[in-house]
Formats: C-alpha cells, structure tokens, sequence
C-alpha cells in the first residue's frame, strides 16, 4: 500500500486531468544502435470517460487524431456516462471482446485461481486476448484496425492516437507490447514499458484491490493474494511474448498470419515508427523508473 504520492516519471508519463496512465510508448531504444521509437505518436491510458476539460485541451494539444476503445459493450453498458469526445478527434470502437467484461476486476476473478505468483495466469489472459482480437467472428478487426493506421504510406503518414481499455492495462498492454516487439524494442524494455502500468494506476489500485476483497468469495479477504492479480509485472509480458513464439512463431508472424497485415505494412510501420536519435539525443531511461517503481 502506498503511503505518499507517486512521483510518476516523465517522460513517459503526461498528466492529464480526469485520465489515469496516460504515457508515450515512444522513445525506447530498438536493438539497432542510434535508433529509438518515435515519440509523440503512439499514446496509451486508461478510460478517459472521466477526463476533465483541462485534459482535454492536453490531449489537444498532444494532437491526437484517434481515440481506438478496446472495451466490450459489456463494459460500456455499465456505465453511465457516454465515453468522451472532443473536436479534432474521432472516438474508433475497436472491442477485443465483443460482450465479456475485461475490466481489472472481471480479469481478475476469471482467472484468480491463478493468483498463486506466478505469471502463468496473466499468460494465459492475454493468449485469450491474443485470440479474440482475430477472431474472425469480430467484425472490427481490433489490431489490424490499429496497425493499418501505422501502417500510412508515407504521402500520408500516422497522425497521433491514443489507444485505450478500462484501464488501459491488460488489453492495451498487449496491443503496445506488439507494436514494439515489431519494431525491435528487446524484450526486456517493452516488458518493462508495460510494468509501468503499476505507477500508472498506483492511485486506482486500493480502490481495484478492495472491490475484488469484497466481491469474491474465494478470496477469503486475502488481500495480498488480490494485489498479485491486478499488479502488471515484467514478467507476465515476458511470458506472453514466450507464448507468442511458441503458438505463433513470432510477433510478425502473429500480424502478418494472424491479424492480417501485409509483409509492406510492417515495413511502413517499421519505416513511420523508428527513427535515428539526433546527435546528443538519449532514448527514455527506462531503468531510471525502477527508482520510481521501488516507491510501490
């Protein structure tokens, strides 16, 4: 349990107010020296149903084009509010799950037997997100969607988005792990980028721990068992990208087999997304945010 503010590290973190977790997935370093991801393109939060207007005009002014919303219907008829727009930015409903609830919590109680500390059941989460999001039966195509956005030749390249679930945790951090997979960000830095979720929802994460105590019996009140299942350690993102190898064959072979992209789309994303660092230009320190992590 935290007992003082987290001290979220920027970059990647933005604040914007009313959104939780809202970070570039840019600036990484790839496995090829000099090269990094482009920054200020590719953006990842929570739901931003809540956001106040003063995040709007942050995000305005971060030039989103897109806002792509992971989540189910399911999830959208629970609540009461209507997701918010705001002019400059088109709202793309791009569900995984077409009427499941993968909000934290449901997450959590569907596979909570596997809660023991192990990344097993967060592997096996995500191998079903992994699954739903090329299901042939889901009319809008969810990561292909995404990716032919990236994929923009270059006479009209990608504009920013943000791409999001509940909290923008389990369903967006697979998405983001294999846009960086594809463009060579080594196993351990994307796994971290997606552990940084912990810092990103550290505000939220009493509130998701103490509604999962209350809500289900086979907890028995434990709540450290509860706190395993809703932290977003390095290692289930390893694990998934260990199955993503072993099913699939690679990540490019799951987009290109699977998702359905074409071997020239990947190089356009490859092309759009990678960059040269300038001269004296340093990629995001990512292991300067285990500093911050420690404070969890």
């Amino acid at each position: 349990m935290t007992t003082s503010p987290i001290i979220l590290p920027s970059p990647p973190f933005i604040h914007a107010a009313g959104l939780a977790n809202l970070r570039d997935a840019g600036g990484y370093p790839t496995s090829e020296k000099g090269k990094a991801v482009r920054r200020a393109l590719v953006y990842r939060a929570a739901d931003p149903t809540h956001l106040e207007d003063d995040g709007v005009a942050v995000l305005q002014q971060l030039g989103i084009t897109h806002i792509f919303d992971l989540r189910s219907v399911t999830e959208l008829s629970k609540g009461t509010e209507l997701p918010r727009e705001w002019p400059g930015a088109r709202r793309i409903f791009v569900p995984v799950f077409l009427d499941k609830d993968y909000s934290p919590e449901a997450r959590a109680l569907r596979f909570g037997h596997y809660s023991t500390g192990g990344a097993e059941g967060f592997v096996k989460a995500y191998s079903s997100i992994l699954a739903a999001a090329v299901d042939p039966s889901n009319p809008y195509f969810p990561f292909r969607t995404i990716l032919q956005h990236l994929a923009s030749p270059a006479t009209d390249p990608p504009t920013p988005i943000l791409v999001h679930c509940s909290a923008g945790k389990d369903r967006t951090g697979v998405l983001i792990a294999i846009i960086l997979a594809l463009l060579g960000v080594p196993d351990e830095v994307l796994a971290h980028e997606y552990s940084l979720t912990d810092l990103g929802l550290a505000s939220r994460q009493e509130a998701i721990i103490e509604r999962l105590v209350a809500s289900e019996p086979s907890m028995n009140g434990d709540r450290a068992k509860a706190a395993r299942m809703v932290r977003s350690r390095a290692e289930n993102m390893l694990g998934t990208l260990a199955h993503i190898r072993s099913t699939y064959g690679s990540v490019e072979d799951y987009v290109v087999n699977h998702v359905g992209l074409s071997p020239e789309d990947v190089r356009r994303i490859r092309e759009n997304l990678i960059v040269d660092l300038a001269e004296g230009e340093e990629p995001v320190d990512w292991r300067r945010h285990t500093l911050a992590q420690a404070q969890l």
